[in-house]
């Protein structure tokens, strides 16, 4: 796993992760922007199960104030924020369809505008997702879009569970420890 990270940690490709809940795929992530072109600037996470479908959009591209009820503030989303850096969704099964559209929207362009607002905002973001399910099954399932996938799928990675990396216990409980 070593050596996949070092072979795409100087490119600029997306990434998408595979493993089961606790693996450590943000781990893997930050380690990716850690040894990229990038480490210098912002790395950005989203949890995309943790967001309701309403505030999804609104997390990623921000808002304008009154753009919607309870948008009494302007609000600057995680694209903005690691504007130059990285931007790890977690979870990215769990984007809701219609932001997965404006994802890809983003992606492509390099550009976008926040909710209820006109002007483009250029962006500059590495982008590396994690998901626990396979995301050509959620495609099957007709969850996740066809098209957003091939965009992710540059270069993927498969994070065994940790109880089969016993080895790599002591990294993250050191790194859990630097945190605290």
């Amino acid at each position: 796993m070593q050596s996949q990270i070092d072979l795409v940690a100087p490119t600029n490709y997306s990434v998408v992760i595979y493993g089961e809940s606790g693996a450590g795929k943000e781990g893997i992530a930050r380690m990716i922007h850690d040894k990229s072109k990038r480490s210098d600037r912002p790395f950005v996470a989203m949890d995309c199960g943790a967001i309701s479908r309403e505030l999804a959009g609104s997390e990623l591209f921000g808002h304008e104030k009154g753009s919607f009820t309870g948008a009494i503030n302007q609000k600057v989303g995680h694209f903005e924020l690691a504007n130059g850096g990285t931007l790890f969704l977690d979870e990215i099964g769990n984007l809701p369809y219609d932001v997965q559209i404006l994802l890809l929207r983003v992606i492509q362009e390099k550009i976008m505008k926040r909710i209820g607002g006109n002007k483009e905002i250029q962006t500059d973001v590495r982008i590396i997702v994690a998901s626990n399910e396979r995301l050509p099954e959620a495609i099957q399932k007709g969850k996740f879009r066809e098209d957003l996938y091939h965009r992710l799928n540059e270069f993927s990675i498969e994070v065994p569970s940790l109880r089969n990396r016993k080895q790599d216990i002591l990294f993250f409980a050191n790194n859990f420890l630097r945190e605290t």
